[in-house]
């Protein structure tokens, strides 16, 4: 028998060619050379094989683009993981304190959007994969009053509604910082870099973490699922279209032109009691069927819902108080882009969750679009008896800006 086929005393096989290859080069150049070797040893053995790293970038090479006519962040396919910072201006900050801010962050969050350091950065190597981050500015009353300027009629706290049991720690700031990316580790070191450039200006009000599907694990423009399971966000129109941009940018008010509205709502959900209700009743309650996202008329998520169908006993089949049904409007002005996302912080005890929806809104007027919509939920909407509002907030987010400019140089400027 030759030296491949030959076994030792216990019975295990002997050396192979390549094992004896591999030792040998161990010996001779060391560990690390070896694995190369041992790497060119598995292609020629298989040369079919590709080396996925040789010219297959990596998802956390992905940049996006900063600068632009509007920020990014808001058309961006959405990331896996975001973060919110709203933030209170500290007594002494001025208009060129807000000028001076501005110019820093927004310097700071081109570069490392980009997969390049900030300027102080001290960990530099944890900005070299982006990951598609982006980094989104929204100006609270607070920040344009401080400016000296007046802002959209819309910019202000949403009015009360019966359902909203509002915590100071989740709503309110003179401005919002939303930072997003496919990878945490990336999102949780832009945020820290952010939060020191800030710091002589702002104090940190609140902070809201979510997260989304991992990037690769469902096919790209598949909806995003919440916490009870449920699709959200089927109607969204699409970036890129005539419709999106009518439903999204801000055309009229001055500085904002060229921005957006953006309402930010901490949605606390009740999954120990929804884990009470049954399937028809969860598809009752929102109106879709929970399996694939389609409404109770149709089979398809993306389906048309019939308010007019009826039952055989001439109940409708989706339901008035479904939430499908409260959230739609034969007014086509009373719609918005989504761009929320999951929570799951630490229970209380004798719970086992504490989680929900940090439920983000775009769209032109908050006072036209987001408004009536909310109002129609907080009347009737079956959902609530699961669902809670803890936060809320509105912010104007300005325009883009161009390289060499910063974000709200607009309102500052």
């Amino acid at each position: 028998m030759g030296t491949r086929d030959r076994a030792d005393r216990s019975g295990r096989p002997g050396p192979t060619r390549r094992q004896f290859l591999f030792g040998g080069a161990v010996a001779g150049v060391g560990a690390v050379s070896a694995i190369g070797i041992d790497a060119a040893l598995r292609r020629a053995a298989d040369p079919g094989q590709v080396d996925a790293g040789a010219s297959v970038p990596l998802n956390g090479e992905v940049t996006v683009p900063f600068y632009g006519a509007h920020q990014a962040g808001i058309d961006t396919d959405a990331q896996a993981h975001g973060v919110f910072l709203a933030l209170d201006l500290l007594p002494g900050t001025d208009r060129d304190g807000l000028r001076r801010m501005m110019r820093i962050v927004t310097d700071d969050a081109a570069r490392m959007t980009q997969g390049r350091p900030a300027l102080a950065d001290s960990e530099p190597e944890l900005a070299v994969a982006p990951a598609r981050l982006t980094v989104t500015f929204g100006f609270g009353p607070g920040f344009v009053a401080r400016a000296g300027a007046s802002g959209p009629r819309w910019l202000g706290p949403l009015p009360p509604f019966g359902i909203d049991r509002l915590q100071p720690e989740y709503s309110d700031g003179d401005l919002v910082i939303q930072i997003a990316a496919d990878d945490p580790i990336t999102v949780a070191h832009a945020s820290r870099m952010l939060l020191k450039d800030v710091r002589s200006f702002a104090s940190l009000r609140w902070t809201q973490q979510g997260f989304r599907r991992a990037h690769g694990s469902v096919r790209p423009g598949t909806t995003m699922r919440n916490l009870f399971g449920q699709v959200d966000g089927t109607t969204n129109p699409q970036p890129g279209t005539t419709d999106f941009d009518t439903v999204v940018w801000n055309t009229t008010d001055g500085w904002a032109a060229g921005g957006t509205g953006m309402v930010i709502r901490r949605i606390a959900m009740d999954l120990d009691k929804w884990d009470r209700l049954d399937r028809p009743g969860r598809d009752q309650s929102v109106g879709r069927f929970q399996s694939n996202g389609a409404p109770l008329t149709g089979t398809d998520e993306f389906d048309e819902p019939d308010f007019e169908a009826t039952t055989a006993l001439g109940f409708p089949v989706i339901p008035e108080f479904s939430h499908l049904r409260r959230s739609r409007s034969d007014n086509p002005q009373e719609r918005m882009f989504r761009r929320a996302y999951n929570y799951d912080d630490t229970p209380a005890a004798g719970q086992i969750s504490n989680a929900g929806l940090i439920f983000v809104a775009f769209q032109a007027d908050v006072e036209r679009q987001f408004v009536p919509i909310q109002r129609r939920l907080d009347e009737l909407d079956l959902l609530n008896e699961w669902t809670t509002p803890i936060g809320s907030a509105v912010f104007a987010v300005p325009p883009g800006c161009a390289e060499g400019g910063y974000i709200g140089e607009t309102l500052l400027g």
